[in-house]
């Protein structure tokens, strides 16, 4: 109560303050703005769109190259966009992105996926924090709770549409996302935010940046917030309040042609759960709500040398380690170890040549609860690669054909190859063309493997109208023959340049896919546990197949100096073929032509009133997720900020303005109580220093 009592004083204080201030300066703009030291300086805002094009990005080849040289489909999330949108989260950030699926299941928990099969344990996607995979190789997928830094500390995040496999390895599959951090240079002196509103009851950050010599730029940074729990479909607390603790420092030093960074996090979270008991019933399944926490760290040091613009070598190791207990005693504990070299030349005179090699240590013991377990507890896995890619220019300046692959090795498949060939063709400086066809697998995880899990509680057989007079626990187990999903990819691409103030940016898919992960039923037993029960037990076979089609456009406009429209939609097509008997109760595979939704729209209006307040908006539209009957929903993000002096930046925040509250998705294999997501609005400031 006394939270919200504070968060409210300060959302009603900060509106009085901006509003006051906006009538105040409304009248003398010109005069005040002839002062440079009070105009706002976002770099990005400032540059034209034929300048945003020739941003680079790294995480397509490995290598910088511009936007519109990349022969994928890439699009780029600025800081800009993120300090405009009002995101306070990554997740919420990657909204921006066309044919990126960004679902909320709870509080702390999303679901994300690229071009389909999206879920909780979205397993296809490869996920990147300055380098350093964030991929969960227990379940497959990503943690985002885990996932965060200073907001204000990204750079950009890289999106990166289709395989990406001859570069990142295994379960680059639909996508990559890298998010990439500022470097420390670019983050002096100290900064201070602070806020607090209905669903963002309050946060808190803080960086301090500084030199130990003029080569060696250093940071350090803390945050922390606290999130309000979220009502269920049925009504009630979903017990799922999430408060969150992290910090973190980046050092970077420059010697000569050498550059190293040393950087690290720490964080802590306390996260809340509730079970459906209508899947998860008693007197099998007792747990239902609890509370639980997760924590960790990570360092990671690199060391880049620069001999000339095509001619470096690169060495990159982190140690990642997360202890996190979920439910009642749901605990794991997990660590690993990675390194990674690649070097870059120039071969004769039309080749740009890349190699590289990795190695990952993932050790990890998890502790069994009535929900799941394990056999054997605790497992050390490892994986070895070797990439080459050769970029060819057949064409100066018009024509240029890529080839690539990644070998893996891994414990569960063994070597697994994943080939790529890119196609990219500019006649002009307005125009590119691309083309591309790839291969891609995803390797299994370990609860494929080693898992018991108790899924579901059922009154009947699938498939039969019998009604038994005792429960039917339905048990996945996992399987040592299980192998690695396959994917062949097209693309096809196209950017136009219209002028300065707008572009178009195209891209269409066709995927194939095989030896998709399945459920096959098994022999029913009678359980020797009490209370009498039969066990249903089913396991993952490959037998599953798909195709997906769709399409991506993504438009960028600025009618003059001081507004920016940015629209997106994407299209996608899923046909899945798999045992019918789990077409309606396996989300993951058998349903997820029914999980991921058929259109998205996102529409954003950044608009500068003046030099000092702005005012963003952004609509958008999701078409509606079948399998859990939830229909689409239209919503809109708002923020105003206003500088009142070069230092200070006061903001409010409206979020999911068109509703008091919608859903959006249900967690998949873990039957977390299905979630509304509330209307919020926050307030806060922010200091430079």
């Amino acid at each position: 109560m006394i939270m919200r009592s504070i968060s409210k004083s300060l959302l009603v204080t900060l509106i009085a303050i901006m509003v006051g201030l906006c009538i105040a300066n409304s009248t003398s703009a010109a005069g005040i703005y002839g002062n440079a030291e009070q105009v706002s300086t976002n770099t990005l805002i400032d540059l034209s769109l034929e300048e945003l094009m020739n941003i680079e990005v790294t995480t397509v080849s490995r290598r910088s190259q511009k936007i519109s040289e990349v022969a994928a489909a890439v699009f780029v999330i600025t800081q800009d966009d993120i300090r405009r949108s009002g995101a306070t989260s990554i997740p919420e950030a990657l909204r921006m992105a066309p044919g990126v699926v960004v679902s909320r299941i709870d509080a702390s928990k999303w679901a994300i996926g690229i071009r389909g099969f999206n879920g909780r344990s979205a397993n296809k996607l490869q996920v990147l924090m300055d380098g350093r995979s964030v991929y969960n190789p227990i379940f497959s997928g990503v943690q985002w709770e885990q996932q965060d830094t200073l907001m204000e500390d990204i750079e950009r995040i890289e999106v990166i549409r289709g395989p990406s496999a001859a570069g990142w390895g295994a379960n680059a599959v639909n996508g990559v996302i890298n998010i990439i951090t500022k470097k420390a240079a670019e983050t002096q002196g100290l900064f201070l935010t602070a806020g607090g509103g209905s669903f963002e009851r309050g946060f808190l950050g803080a960086r301090y940046g500084g030199k130990i010599n003029d080569s060696t730029p250093y940071r350090f940074y803390a945050k922390g917030f606290s999130r309000d729990h979220m009502q269920s479909v049925s009504g009630g607390s979903a017990n799922d309040a999430w408060h969150n603790a992290r910090g973190g420092f980046r050092l970077d030093h420059a010697r000569g042609i050498d550059h190293f960074t040393l950087q690290g996090d720490l964080f802590y979270n306390s996260i809340g759960d509730r079970l459906d008991k209508s899947q998860l019933s008693a007197p099998i399944i007792q747990i239902e709500s609890s509370r639980g926490h997760s924590k960790g760290g990570n360092i990671r040091l690199r060391w880049d040398r620069t001999y000339s613009e095509k001619s470096s070598i690169m060495l990159q190791t982190y140690y990642d380690r997360t202890d996190f207990k979920l439910l009642t005693s749901s605990q794991f504990k997990t660590e690993s170890f990675d390194i990674d070299f690649q070097q870059r030349f120039p071969l004769f005179d039309r080749h740009d040549l890349i190699w590289g090699a990795n190695y990952r240590l993932y050790h990890n013991k998890v502790f069994d609860t009535e929900l799941f377990s394990f056999r054997p507890r605790q497992q050390t896995n490892h994986l070895a690669s070797l990439f080459v890619r050769d970029e060819i220019t057949l064409i100066p300046e018009y024509l240029r054909f890529t080839l690539g692959a990644r070998f893996d090795h891994n414990d569960f498949t063994g070597l697994e190859i994943q080939p790529n060939a890119r196609l990219m063709w500019t006649p002009n400086e307005q125009n590119s063309v691309w083309m591309s066809v790839a291969r891609a697998v995803r390797t299994p995880s370990r609860a494929e493997n080693d898992l018991t899990l108790n899924a579901r509680t059922l009154s009947a057989i699938p498939g039969s109208s019998t009604t038994l007079p005792f429960p039917i626990l339905a048990q996945i187990v996992g399987s040592s023959n299980f192998n690695s999903e396959k994917l062949i990819a097209y693309e096809l691409g196209y950017r136009h340049q219209f002028s300065p103030q707008a572009s178009v940016d195209i891209a269409a898919f066709y995927n194939d896919y095989s030896q998709l992960r399945d459920l096959s039923n098994g022999v029913p037993f009678l359980s020797s546990t009490s209370p009498p029960h039969l066990v249903l037990p089913t396991g993952f076979t490959n037998q599953a197949s798909g195709h997906i089609h769709g399409i991506e456009v993504s438009a960028d406009w600025r009618p003059f100096d001081r507004w920016r429209l940015q629209g997106n939609y994407s299209y996608l097509d899923m046909h899945i073929h798999s045992n019918p008997a789990f077409k309606q109760i396996d989300p993951t595979t058998g349903g997820a032509d029914k999980v991921s939704p058929q259109h998205q729209i996102s529409l954003r209006s950044n608009f500068d009133l003046s030099e000092r307040m702005q005012f963003n908006l952004w609509l958008r539209y999701v078409s509606s997720v079948d399998f859990y009957n939830i229909p689409g929903y239209i919503t809109m993000d708002t923020k105003l900020a206003f500088k009142p002096t070069k230092n200070i930046e006061l903001f409010l925040v409206g979020q999911n303005l068109l509703s008091q509250s919608h859903r959006e998705i249900v967690s998949d294999f873990i039957p977390t109580l299905p979630t509304r997501i509330p209307r919020g609005i926050y307030a806060g400031a922010k200091w430079h220093f």
